[in-house]
């Protein structure tokens, strides 16, 4: 399994009704200080976001992935959206 179907993996029990992720490290080649993660963005819309702060939502994201990051992620921009949000 590549990184970004771990990353899908992982965010599965969300059910995101939208869920896109974007591979961004060919971007950032030779970026520094970058130790050989890849740079990702994450778009995805749950129900499990609902009535939640934008920060809350970031971190049950970043709590899904923490254990690959900085190592396997380097850089993770997340939009994170509520199903009921307009």
């Amino acid at each position: 399994m590549n990184l970004t179907e771990e990353i899908q993996t992982r965010l599965a029990w969300l059910e995101p009704s939208h869920f896109k992720i974007e591979d961004d490290s060919a971007h950032h080649a030779g970026h520094a200080g970058n130790t050989g993660g890849g740079h990702f963005t994450i778009t995805i819309t749950s129900s499990h976001f609902s009535g939640k702060s934008r920060i809350m939502r970031h971190r049950i994201v970043y709590q899904a992935l923490e254990d690959l990051i900085p190592s396997r992620i380097h850089a993770l921009s997340i939009r994170a959206t509520a199903s009921d949000e307009p």
